[in-house]
Order: C-alpha cells, then structure tokens, then sequence
C-alpha cells in the first residue's frame, strides 16, 4: 500500500484530496498544527477508508517536524500554508509558515529516501499578485497562461506576496535540481468555491461565498469587490482535489505548473447564483486551463453547480 502525505489535508481544499487518495485506496499522512484541536479534523474520521488515515501534528516551520512526516511518502502534497485576508501579523501569520515551510519542506523531501512525487499547491496569487484584478499594463480581456512571467505587486496583499515569494523559491529548486528523485508539480487554483467537507469557520473561500450570497462587506476591500463589481475567476474545490490527485499519480511532469481555472464570472452574478436567480452576464475565461485539461484529462463543473451545491449545504 502506497503512503501519501498531504499538509494541510483537513482544510477545504485538503480535505478533498485527502478523501480521494484514502477512495483510491492508500494509506494517507495528514499534518495539523495542533492534534488536541480535533474538531478541526473530525470530519476526515468519518470518510470512507478512514482506517488507513493517520493525524501527524507537524509544525512546517520547523523542520524537525517535517522529517518525519514525509519519510515513508512515495507522494506529498504540500497545501499547508495559510490563506488569510484579515492578519494582524503578517510576518508571523503568512510570510513564515507560507516562505519558510516551503523551504523546510523542500529541505526535508530532498533528504528523503522515499518521496517520488510532490505536488505543491500554490495560488493564482502567485502568478499575479494584483488578483482578482489584471496585471497593472495588461488588458482586461487578456488570457493568462503558465508560461506568463509571474507579476508582484509590493504593494499588494501580503497573503499574495507571500505565495509569490514561496513559489519562486520552488522553481528555484526546480531548476536547481534537475535530477532530484521527487517529480515536483505546481498547481495554481483561481478562487475555489463549491461545499465544504466540515463544518469549520476559518475557510476562507468558504467566508467569501457566504458574504458574496448574503452582499455582505465587512471591510473596505470587499465593499471594493461589489462596488465595481470585480470578475473572478473561479474552480470547484472538486476539480482541484482531482487535478492534485492526478498531478501526483501520472508520471513525467517533473517542473510543470498547471492553472486550475475555469469560469469567471463579476460579483453581482456570483451573488445570483448563489441565491438561484437568473443570471445577466456572460461566462468569461481568463486563466487558461489547457495545460490542465491535456495533460490531467480535467473536466471542469460549471460555477453554477458549484455555487448551487455550496448553497445547498448551507
């Protein structure tokens, strides 16, 4: 039986993958940062094939933890830094758990014997930072694709400078090792929406869809979204989970980067369907997912079957 370890695995996004590789019959690691919080994982308990899952607290800013962790992985899966908007801190909240648990992490899979394939799960943000905005001097109907060169703005979010910074040093490794044992593959999700797998409050993703349903802004940057009624690129949380699973179970990716995108769509007709009302505009697409869809054979859902499962669960 096969071992993958995934960080991060019992957050929205992570909690999908980690239900797809225990479907697929292997034996799953998961790291949280805390093991007497379990309310946080609870719900990985109660999926399908939970006798071959194990709970790891693992601090990814220390690598002596990390160790461990990945040692008897054949596959790792890297989705454990923090996706927060609101941060007091963000030195201590975002750049260091996001730029140096990715350095530990790469240190730790490079002295392991055992890892095959990793897959990092990176941001739109990381390629554009001014996200869901355009790059400052491009135009609004540009199509963006992974061979892009990657745009900061300093200025920006520090959640998005933080992913740009952790994603350069993993295409820094990349080319530094070319002939490392690990496949290393990069996915970059545009705004990820559909249900969630738990009931956990600190989503945000989930946060965004709840406000964007109920037009509620609780600070002036979401105010700014329906004020001029910004586009957002979008991806179910599903067609992610199987875009990971698929970027680490097929072989000869080593170095690939795939936008996991699909349909964008302006605020106020994300607000429509979240509450099944006829929608007035048009469907775009801006992050290019041809990459994604050729090599991972990836059929994405429409934002509406998204949006309507999440407000179903509600």
């Amino acid at each position: 039986m096969k071992t993958a370890g995934i960080i991060g695995g019992s957050g929205y996004i992570g909690s999908y993958v980690t239900q797809k590789f225990l479907k697929e019959g292997y034996h799953v690691k998961v790291s949280v940062r805390d093991a007497s919080k379990q309310k946080k994982y609870a719900h990985l308990e109660q999926l399908e094939n939970a006798e071959k899952l194990d709970i790891c607290q693992v601090d990814v800013r220390d690598i002596d933890s990390l160790k461990p962790f990945v040692e008897d992985c054949e596959i790792v899966i890297h989705g454990g830094t923090p996706f927060q908007l609101d941060v007091k801190d963000p030195t201590k909240d975002l750049f260091e758990p996001t730029i140096r648990g990715t350095e530990n992490f790469l240190k730790a899979v490079q002295e392991s014997m055992s890892v095959k394939k990793v897959v990092i799960i990176a941001s739109v943000a990381a390629f554009n930072t001014n996200f869901p905005m355009p790059i400052v001097g491009r135009s609004p109907d540009d199509m963006y694709t992974e061979s892009d060169k990657p745009y900061l703005n300093e200025e920006g979010h520090p959640y998005a400078q933080a992913k740009y910074y952790a994603d350069q040093i993993v295409q820094k490794f990349v080319k530094d090792y070319p002939e490392s044992n690990a496949e290393i593959v990069s996915v970059y999700p545009v705004f990820v929406i559909g249900p969630a797998l738990s009931n956990r409050e600190d989503s945000t993703s989930m946060g965004m869809q709840y406000l964007f349903q109920n037009k509620i802004a609780p600070n002036p940057f979401v105010q700014m979204l329906f004020d001029e009624d910004v586009e957002f690129a979008t991806v179910d949380v599903r067609d992610v989970a199987e875009g990971i699973y698929k970027s680490a179970t097929i072989s000869g990716l080593h170095g690939k980067q795939y936008y996991l995108s699909n349909e964008s769509w302006k605020v106020s007709d994300i607000s429509h369907m979240l509450n099944s009302e006829n929608i007035l505009g048009k469907p775009r697409f801006v992050y290019s997912a041809n990459n994604a869809e050729r090599d991972l054979t990836l059929a994405f859902k429409p934002a509406s079957e998204s949006f309507k499962d999440y407000a179903s669960n509600q």
